[in-house]
């Protein structure tokens, strides 16, 4: 269903030579999406920042543009809310608000919060609702202005460091060690479709984890294999896994 309402859109802009766009995507649809259109000219993922983990997928003919997205009638818009700096609301208050006040999830992008503030990307058609309705993230009372894409606050990540040795590359290893889980429970998770790589689920606990992967796993967080160095003496890798705090 999701895929015949993103081939409508696109096909239909695409025959028109008019600009179009889908809602935003998780990055398994995204990978959906490229197998759906292929190399078609003219598609850009979008998530209104470098890096952006939600993205939409856009159609500019080719009279525009990358740039285009970046104008005022961008299929998107940045909202910051700020708040008041004792309050601490975390990304799920965020984002349970915004769901709670009635908003689909396709409708909200990337959600970046910092002290005092928080910018969220939403899809223009949302963003009056929003100015006008959403005034509360938990306890929270928010300020909402629009501003313009290249004043986005992105908060430097906190990570911690893990430095390991491992037997194999295996997602089961590398879980386990990054999120300092037994490997049986970690095998566990993913069985249960807990765990995706680089946005993609993964239910293999020995599917190999290539160097920069990103790993997901529901319910604990995320990490990175940032790196994959030679074997010790005793035929293990070693390796560095930064974990998201």
């Amino acid at each position: 269903m999701l895929l015949a309402k993103i081939w409508d859109k696109i096909d239909g802009g695409i025959r028109r030579n008019i600009p179009a766009n889908t809602p935003f995507l998780s990055p398994r649809e995204l990978e959906m999406c490229r197998y759906l259109f292929g190399d078609v000219p003219g598609l850009y993922p979008f998530g209104g920042c470098e890096g952006a983990e939600r993205v939409m997928l856009c159609y500019l003919p080719d009279y525009l543009d990358e740039s285009a997205l970046y104008q005022e009638d961008s299929p998107l818009v940045c909202l910051r809310a700020t708040f008041y700096d004792g309050d601490s609301p975390t990304h799920r208050d965020f984002l349970g608000a915004l769901m709670g006040s009635g908003v689909a999830r396709e409708a909200i992008g990337d959600i970046y919060v910092s002290k005092g503030s928080c910018d969220l990307f939403v899809t223009a058609q949302i963003s009056p609702y929003l100015l006008q309705n959403f005034a509360s993230a938990g306890r929270t009372k928010l300020h909402l202005t629009p501003i313009p894409l290249h004043e986005v606050a992105l908060p430097e990540p906190e990570i911690k460091e893990i430095r390991d040795t491992l037997a194999s590359l295996r997602l089961d290893s590398v879980i386990s060690s990054g999120f300092r889980i037994g490997r049986s429970l970690a095998a566990q998770h993913i069985s249960a479709g807990k765990a995706s790589i680089d946005g993609l689920p993964c239910d293999k606990p020995d599917k190999p984890v290539p160097e920069g992967a990103k790993i997901s796993l529901r319910g604990q967080g995320k990490i990175k294999l940032e790196q994959v160095n030679g074997q010790t003496k005793k035929g293990r890798i070693s390796v560095v896994i930064h974990r998201y705090l």
